[in-house]
C-alpha cells in the first residue's frame, strides 16, 4: 500500500478534511491524492450543450480547490497530487484507491448542521464500510 486518498468538496467544512490527511501524510510518509469529483446527476435535465460549459467549469473549481488544498499540503512538509474525476463520488473514491494502492482514505464528518450534511451519521458509517470493504483501504473520518 502507498498512498492516502482524500475527497473534498471545498469550502470551510472540508478544512478538517484537509488537515487529518496532511498529518496522516507526514506521519506515514505517504503520498496524499487529493480527489475532486464532478458530479452532473443534477442536470440529467438539461440541455447536453450545457453541461458540457457547466462540466468544465465545475472541473476548474475543482481544480483550483486542490490545488490550495496540494499548498498547504507542500507547506507543511507533506507530499501531495491532485486528482478530478468525472461520475459517482463513490465509485471515483473507491477506483483512485485502487489506482494508487490506497492504504487509507480521509474522509470528512458531518458536523451536526443538518441543513448542510450530505449523509446522516447511520448513511455515513454504511458509506465508510462500503468504502473499506470494495477499497481495501481503511477509512478515517476528520475529527
Amino acid at each position: 500500500m502507498s498512498g492516502i486518498v482524500c475527497a473534498i468538496r471545498g469550502g470551510p467544512d472540508s478544512q478538517p478534511t484537509i488537515q487529518q490527511s496532511i498529518a496522516l501524510a507526514k506521519e506515514t510518509g505517504q503520498t496524499v491524492y487529493f480527489l475532486y469529483v464532478v458530479n452532473l446527476d443534477f442536470l440529467s435535465h438539461t440541455a447536453t450543450s450545457r453541461v458540457q460549459v457547466v462540466a468544465q467549469e465545475m472541473r476548474q473549481m475543482g481544480e483550483f480547490i486542490l490545488l490550495t488544498a496540494q499548498a498547504q499540503a507542500i507547506e507543511k512538509g507533506a507530499k501531495a497530487e491532485t486528482v478530478v474525476r468525472q461520475g459517482q463520488v463513490r465509485e471515483e473514491i473507491i477506483g483512485l484507491c485502487h489506482a494508487v494502492k490506497a492504504e487509507y482514505v480521509v474522509l470528512g464528518h458531518p458536523r451536526g448542521q443538518d441543513e448542510g450534511d450530505v449523509f446522516t451519521l447511520e448513511r455515513l458509517n454504511q458509506f465508510v464500510q462500503h468504502i473499506e470493504h470494495e477499497s481495501g483501504a481503511k477509512a478515517v473520518l476528520a475529527k
